[in-house]
């Protein structure tokens, strides 16, 4: 759990937002007190809840992300191929509960949406729990992103378990009285993903982090430990060989990803400066001094015969500057371009839905208000196609920017 304080919440996005230095860690605290917020308004209103049940759904909400690797979501399929932070997560509570004699057990059925009364594991997992209500609030606080800004406190008070008695069928519903705060709610996750999440020099940095690991994985299959010295071992662990998501509960990986934070990230990388791979040299020097590529956003996927131009042009740049040699350049290029797409849903009504109570008794899915209009164009997956490749040389066509 400690980890958590070396592991920055939003990845690379400090070098975005000068403020935004906040951990995991404190995400974690946020989410546990916010869940005491919400379990104490859910029994004051006549749902029953043991002291037992208390205790382990503050446990969820505490460890739901302490399977969080370096930079965030920055690196996780870099580092353990089909990976997802939640199933670290599930072989981290499980590893504590057998330290603690069984103790996180209740806290393990609420986290998976085993346990009896489901309405636990939604405040944990959903799209209004704990989670997002504080991610929201505390990142948009430290990035100055004013329009993340949420009703939290609002959405807590208006938050009920429906049926009351929170059996088996029961599921955490709106009252009505909470709509806007909810309508808010959604509005503010969407525009804080298009304006920090998903920032355009966010995804630059993202990249070329991406690149160097690419590149230095290179080397250890190659055996060219010398273009590699200085890695820290539990990074290394990892680049030296392929882990995947089934691997996750072998003691080695699981000792390996627990010593694994951003501290050795950037340890790692000022050693790389020095690397004699002047092409892993220059990508870590870019992070370390904060050069990063230049991310166009496009009306349109790249076609092959683009990216060939792009790829081109840039081995071309590193010949010139020294970075490559004619046979090995267009190789080479290929650390230095990347291209992808980044999409998000505002509000997944089909698969997540959240439910409103009405006065009379009633439950209705929240895009079905008559007054909430706007949700149902939040259901939509947008998508931006987007490129990134280094600001020096000019690629062969002018593009948007």
């Amino acid at each position: 759990m400690q980890r958590l304080r070396r592991i920055r919440q939003l990845g690379v996005g400090y070098l975005v937002f000068p403020g935004a230095e906040h951990t995991r860690f404190n995400h974690a605290l946020g989410a546990m007190a916010l869940m005491q917020e919400t379990l104490q308004s859910l029994a004051e209103k006549g749902t029953p809840i043991s002291p037992e049940e208390h205790l382990g759904a503050m446990a969820a909400a505490l460890l739901h992300d302490i399977g969080h690797g370096p930079f965030s979501h920055t690196l996780e399929h870099e580092l353990i191929a089909d990976f997802q932070h939640e199933h670290m997560s599930r072989v981290l509570i499980e590893h504590l509960n057998t330290q603690h004699q069984g103790a996180l057990t209740l806290a393990l059925a609420i986290f998976d949406n085993t346990y009896a009364r489901p309405f636990f594991h939604q405040l944990v997992s959903s799209q209004l729990d704990m989670d997002r209500l504080d991610y929201l609030r505390r990142d948009s606080f430290y990035t100055g992103v004013v329009e993340g800004r949420v009703g939290v406190e609002r959405i807590i008070k208006t938050l009920r378990v429906h049926p009351l008695s929170g059996g088996p069928d029961a599921n955490i519903v709106v009252e009505s009285k909470g709509i806007y705060a909810a309508e808010n709610f959604l509005l503010a996750r969407r525009l804080m993903y298009w304006q920090v999440y998903l920032h355009k020099t966010v995804l630059a940095g993202d990249h070329l982090l991406r690149s160097i690991l690419r590149r230095a994985r290179l080397h250890f299959g190659a055996n060219h430990q010398s273009a590699v010295a200085g890695c820290a071992p539990s990074l290394q662990f990892f680049l030296s060989q392929t882990i995947n998501n089934a691997q996750l509960s072998d003691p080695a990986v699981h000792s390996a990803y627990v010593s694994l934070d951003d501290a050795d990230l950037i340890y790692t990388l000022k050693q790389w400066v020095l690397s004699p791979d002047p092409i892993l040299a220059d990508l870590s020097d870019r992070f370390i001094s904060r050069r990063f590529f230049r991310t166009t956003f496009l009306p349109n996927k790249p076609e092959p015969h683009q990216l060939e131009l792009w790829l081109g042009r840039i081995a071309e740049w590193l010949v010139s500057e020294g970075l490559s040699t004619p046979t090995n350049a267009l190789e080479d290029a290929s650390f230095y371009l990347s291209h992808d797409r980044s999409g998000h849903a505002g509000y997944e009504r089909v698969s997540n839905s959240i439910r409103v109570l009405e006065r009379d008794g009633s439950v209705r899915e929240l895009s079905e208000q008559a007054d909430t209009a706007a949700i149902g164009a939040l259901t939509r997956f947008e998508v931006k196609p987007y490129v990134c490749a280094p600001k020096e040389p000019a690629l062969p066509f002018q593009l948007p920017e």
